[in-house]
Order: C-alpha cells, then structure tokens, then sequence
C-alpha cells in the first residue's frame, strides 16, 4: 500500500508531499488544479518516460519518491540534462528493474491503459489461469523443440545436393587410395631397400674384402688366429698363466666364424637387379604423389582412408538420416498440436465463466442490455501462446450483433468495461489507480461506478481521480487539489479534507458553487454513499 508520495519540481508542483490512506482515495479539484501532473508523478515511479521538460522552471531536477507500507522507498531523480538516478531504499538500481518492481506495487488505469485491455496478449492475462499457465509451459518447451528439428531437417535438405557431390569426390579419393594396396610401413621398407639398391657395388666390395680378410688365403684373420692358439698351447706345456688369454681367443674364434658365415650367405644373397630398382623407385613415386594429398607417411594416408570409409558411410546414410529427422518432427508437431487443442479447450472454459461475470458486472455499471464476450479460436498456425486467437465482442445494445470491442466501444463505455473487468479479476498490485473512470458519466450510472470502486477498495488500496461528486462521496480518504498564484508563480497544492471540507468539496462539484442547497445535497450524497 501506498503510504506517502512526495513530489518535487514536478511541472506545476513545487514540493508536494501526499499521505494516502487504506480502503479509497480520491482526488478532486478543478479543471488545470493539477491531478493529472500527480498521476504522471506516480507513473514517474513507474519506470515511465519522464523527460526534461517536465522540470519545474528555474530548478534543476525533479524528483518524485513514494514510500509503502512495508517501508519501502521507491525514489527517482530526473536532471535538466535527461539523465535519471533511480534508487530503491536508497540503492542504485536501472530504469528497467524500476520498470519491474512499479509494476508490481501499482497498478494505473487510464484511457491509454484501458486501451491495452484490446490487445490479445491482455486478453490471455486475463484467461490463462495456473492450470493453463502449465500447459503453456509444455506447449512452448514443445514448439521450442519443434523448431528447431524443422530448422535442422530445412538444413538437412538444402545440403542434399552438396552431400551428394560429397559423396561423390569422397569415393574418388577412397578408390584413389585403395588401388595403391598400401601397406603399413611400406614407404620406410621402401626406401631402405631403394638404398640398398642404389648402392648395391660397393656394397657388394666391402663385404667380398671383408670375407677375404676373415678366412681367404695364408694371411687371413682366422688363420692367423689359428697360429696364436696354436703357439699358446705349446706355451701351456710349460707354463700355464696364458690359458685365460688362449681361452678367449677360443671364443673369439667362434664368433668370428659365425659372423664369416654371416657375411658369406649375406654376399650370396647379393641380387643386384636394375629393373627392381626401377620398379621400387616407380611405386616410391606413387607413394609420393598420394602423400602429397593425404598425409606425411603411409600410416597417416591408411587413417585418413579409415576416415573417408566413416564419412562415407554417414553420407549413404544420409537420407536415412533425414528421414528419421522427418519422423521427429511430424512427433513434435503432433505432440504441439495436442498440447495447443487443450489450451485452447482450457481458455474457451475459462473465457465463458469470466466472460459471464464481466458482462454481469457491466450491467450493473449502467449497461443493462449489454453483450460481452471473450472469443477464443482455433488457428492453422502455432505461436508463443498456442494456436488460437483471442478477442472481446460487445454490444450495448439488445438485439444488436457483437463486435470486436476495438471497433466500435466509446472511451466511456470503455472505462466502465476495465472497471468491470478490474472487479471481477485478481489484482496483483497491492496499489490500483483509476484516472478519470467516471468519464462522460453520469446520475445512476455514476453512483454504479462508485459502487463498483467502492467494491475493489474492500481487498486493494485504490487513487482515484474524480469529477463525480457521486464517486468523491465513497471516500476513505479525501485528497483536494489545488492551484495558487504566489510571488507570480502557479503552484499546485494537496491536502487531506476533513468531514466539513468534504462536504463543501462535493457541494462544490455538485454545483459549482457553496450554498445552503448545495451543502444539504452533498451532505446527502456522502449519506447515501455510506449505504454503499
């Protein structure tokens, strides 16, 4: 609830501070006294646009602040320069998160709020209870899901073309490599054996010389080593501390007979052809030119085969693929169309009840013959809030055909259908505000209205500016508004009426002047107000 507004260099108004009272407020005072400037400071607290111009002249800044019962403070500064200070208990905070938090401590209507009641998305707010709320969840995850499969199988689609030329090239290269038979480490085998090839001749010298120097002729190694052996053995007859060192030469014969052996059969194998070289260097070649496209060696190339063979098969299953994608998304938009057709059943349910009470709210509020109904239809085509379409027929009149309440509602009748609608649904704000409900109002029609108002005040704090004397008579609290002259300046000026200066207030509205009558008349206006 709304406790204290102050206002300062707001337009017309000085410095202004309001206390606001539980149950109902009004605002009276004449024509140009200044209640609508008291209206656009509250929206100031709403995060709504305030510019510079609205700076009372020869000041600097304006600023409006707003104390609730729970004692919190709500404040915002506008400089000359158009920049805003906004602060909540006296903390920073954005003109956004201002936005969010007024929303939820007042609630203002106007003819400009009212007319907001026409738009669809207004019309949901009012039908979608927590049982369609939940279902709204699962329609919205669903089309989210929905989506994004029709994006992924659009794509799919459009890349049909493409991967069939993927496909194509990527068998050219998987025949490519696969007519090479490669095999793993063959490019290193190869080019040992291209070495050895190449330099066959010499080595073919080394290992005959090195034959020879083992075991050829009177002076080769082994016979020589034969003599020392032969020698240490004559020694040994006579002195036995060389046998160590004859053993080792025993050894060592026998390891250089077996590396002769060696060396012979490896000269045996000696195959020296120069067409085998040609044919080497030739698939050395091949090996070359595939390396150059697939990878720095032969096992680098049989992996990248490996996985032309995967990309192949992910490209055959292509259209398989797609078809499963396919079947994904005729099961998300069956499951989105179910989900739709109960929010749909929800919202027709819910649109006749409320529909039913609004209209019998309006009756009451001076429309006797009124038609009102919020229509709900189904669409071919899904959106955020379902697949339907939401509008409000009226007619004023018996006999007459319903229209959608855009084309053809006055802005009076206007006012008492948002009054109606506002009494008999839940308001979240704790705070209501009502700029000119009473707007081409009048006689009985104008003590519904008070009823009406009379009737929200009961559960919410409600500001109400009025010219209806029947209306001002409801009040909880009596705020009058005012405009003086001083020192040559306008100042606008609240104050809170006490039971005598109510009554001289709604004299005054009444008739436009204080008399004997006029007071008696109000005195009876505030009497039969009570009654209500």
């Amino acid at each position: 609830m709304l406790k204290t507004l102050t206002v300062e260099n707001f337009a017309l108004i000085e410095n202004v501070a309001v206390e606001f009272g539980a149950g109902l407020n009004i605002l009276t005072g004449e024509t140009g006294a200044g209640k609508s400037i008291l209206i656009e400071a509250l929206g100031a607290i709403l995060g709504k646009k305030i510019g510079a111009g609205k700076i009372r002249k020869g000041s600097d800044f304006l600023r409006v602040e707003a104390i609730f019962s729970d004692g919190l403070s709500v404040a915002r500064k506008v400089s000359r320069t158009g920049k805003n200070f906004c602060t909540l208990d006296g903390r920073p905070i954005t003109l956004a998160q201002l936005k969010k938090i007024g929303a939820q401590l007042l609630d203002t209507h106007d003819q400009n709020k009212n007319l907001e009641l026409l738009r669809e998305e207004k019309i949901y707010e009012l039908l979608d209870d927590e049982k369609i709320s939940d279902e709204l969840k699962n329609f919205q995850r669903l089309y989210r899901e929905l989506n994004a499969a029709k994006r992924r199988l659009e794509k799919k689609f459009s890349a049909r073309a493409e991967n069939l030329e993927r496909l194509d090239f990527l068998r050219w290269q998987e025949q490519e490599i696969s007519s090479a038979h490669l095999k793993p480490d063959e490019d290193e085998k190869l080019d040992a054996e291209i070495k050895k090839l190449s330099h066959a001749e010499k080595i073919a010298e080394h290992v005959q010389e090195s034959a020879q120097l083992l075991n050829d002729g009177d002076f080769d190694i082994l016979t020589a080593l034969a003599r020392v052996e032969k020698n240490l053995s004559d020694v040994a007859r006579f002195d036995d501390k060389l046998n160590p060192a004859r053993k080792l030469l025993e050894d060592a014969e026998i390891f250089l007979r077996e590396a002769c052996d060696e060396i012979r059969d490896y000269a045996e194998s000696l195959d020296f052809s120069p067409e085998r070289l040609d044919r080497l260097q030739a698939r050395a070649d091949e090996i070359f030119k595939l390396k150059k496209k697939y990878g720095a060696s032969v096992n680098e190339i049989l992996l990248r085969l490996e996985k032309i063979r995967s990309d192949i098969a992910a490209a055959e299953n292509f259209d398989t693929d797609a078809e499963d994608l396919k079947k994904s998304v005729d099961a998300l938009e069956r499951e989105t169309k179910s989900s739709a057709e109960k929010i749909l059943k929800l919202r027709r349910a819910a649109a006749k009840i409320l529909s039913d009470k609004i209209e019998a709210e309006i009756r009451q509020l001076g429309m006797t013959r009124a038609q009102f109904e919020i229509v709900v239809e189904p669409v071919e085509i899904f959106s955020g809030n379902g697949a339907d379409t939401a509008d409000i027929l009226f007619c004023a009149n018996v006999g007459e055909e319903k229209f959608s309440l855009s084309k053809i509602v006055s802005g009076g009748e206007l006012s008492r259908i948002a009054l109606a609608i506002k009494t008999v649904t839940k308001i979240s704000a704790a705070t209501l505000v009502f700029d000119e409900i009473d707007a081409g109002l009048g006689g009985v029609t104008a003590r519904t209205v008070a009823q009406a108002v009379k009737k929200i005040s009961r559960s919410r704090q409600v500001l109400c500016i009025t010219h209806l004397p029947q209306i001002a008579g409801t009040a909880d609290v009596h705020l009058q508004i005012t405009k003086a002259e001083v020192d040559g300046r306008t100042l606008t000026k609240v104050r809170r009426l006490n039971d005598e200066e109510r009554v001289e207030e709604i004299a005054r509205m009444a008739s436009g002047e204080i008399s004997p009558a006029s007071m008696k008349n109000a005195a009876e206006i505030i009497s039969s107000a009570k009654k209500i």
